[in-house]
């Protein structure tokens, strides 16, 4: 029973069908949010920073919201291993007061993204050309940026109802913001410099901006406080990626190579207002060179409670529980990352199914 599914677009399969898994082919890497969701990529993810990716002699971009950021963020640092490790601990062990305020979870995030960078991590992710990182967070417009915690509800609720009509109306609330490693010189050839599905803006990410770019990505509006003026970005108040760019719809076939995502489903959601809709899906173009490497349902189906972790499990769990669920699914995340190795190494066993035959999710408006 394969623990894993891989779909593709079409030129992304031909090529894989032709050349195996060679990581060579890839030039993005992409992270998608999801908060606890990420966990059964664990084992994958330290496979691909420890083994698919170490020999690696031309730039590899990473793109990641919220916790994809945070995963990727590891990887461009000296000691992969050790900052994913790390991450994957703190936060699967993260515990909260009983009526835990923002300030908590707040601080408990900082923290724990401290310690998986370590202490020379944000400046090894900003002086990394191998591994050109790219962290994306939302500036917050008009009243979503206020000071008044009303009128940012306000706002956000407005967004939310813009958002049933044209994705293109978050850009009368929020200003996607990518913080890149790319140099200075190359910024302008970067392939999200002409983005034109949302107002986009291009900020240079620094060994003094990486803590706060990081925190601003996974930043939950009304969970955690968000933060205000970055370095080097422009000032306002900076929210979660995740806002405009949850699982993403970017037109990556607009990239040279292929694209590796590996991700926690098949359902494509393009941003946070999406997840109710299901009319909402990327345009099967900008996925055709792209290769999405996913837990099987089988798989998926094994795990406590027949289902991936989510932000819920606070709710759904005891603490002891939530716990031992979040534990157990890091362990066997390694069963990923097993098989794809083996598919590696034997390109005859692989089964690339089209990206256009992936099960798609009915997410019901409600």
């Amino acid at each position: 029973m394969s623990a894993l599914e891989i779909y593709a677009g079409s030129r992304a399969k031909s090529q894989i069908e032709e050349n195996g898994l060679d990581p060579a082919q890839f030039s993005l890497l992409v992270g998608a949010s999801g908060g606890p969701k990420w966990f059964v990529l664990y084992g994958l993810d330290r496979f691909l920073f420890g083994d698919y990716f170490a020999k690696r002699d031309k730039p590899l971009m990473t793109l990641g919201s919220s916790a994809g950021a945070w995963r990727l963020c590891c990887l461009g640092t000296a000691t992969p291993l050790r900052a994913i490790d790390e991450l994957a601990a703190r936060y699967s062990r993260e515990t909260y007061s009983a009526q835990p305020t923002v300030e908590e979870i707040t601080e408990k995030m900082r923290s724990m993204l401290a310690a998986a960078l370590g202490s020379s991590g944000a400046g090894e992710i900003a002086a990394n050309q191998l591994i050109q990182t790219h962290i994306v967070a939302d500036r917050c417009k008009g009243l979503a940026g206020s000071e008044s915690a009303n009128l940012q509800k306000l706002a956000l609720a407005g967004s939310a109802i813009a958002n049933l009509f044209s994705r293109r109306s978050l850009s009368w609330f929020f200003q996607r913001t990518i913080f890149s490693t790319m140099p200075a010189s190359n910024q302008g050839q970067s392939p999200f410099a002409s983005l034109s599905d949302l107002d986009t803006a291009i900020v240079p990410l620094t060994e003094s901006n990486v803590p706060d770019a990081m925190l601003a990505s996974g930043s939950i509006p009304f969970l955690l406080k968000g933060v205000r003026d970055v370095q080097g970005a422009r000032r306002g108040l900076y929210w979660d990626g995740g806002i405009t760019d949850y699982h993403f719809d970017l037109p990556f076939n607009s990239i040279d190579g292929l694209v590796l995502y590996p991700h926690f489903s098949s359902t494509i959601t393009p941003g946070w207002f999406d997840k109710k809709l299901f009319w909402r899906q990327p345009p099967l173009n900008h996925f055709d060179n792209v290769v999405v490497v996913t837990p099987s349902a089988e798989f998926m189906a094994r795990l406590p409670g027949g289902r991936i972790p989510d932000r819920n499990d606070f709710q759904r769990y005891s603490e002891d529980k939530r716990l031992e669920n979040w534990s157990q699914v890091l362990e066997v995340s390694h069963e990923l990352a097993l098989e794809f190795s083996q598919l590696v190494e034997n390109p005859d066993r692989l089964v690339i199914k089209n990206f256009s035959d992936r099960p798609v999710e009915l997410r019901k408006f409600i």
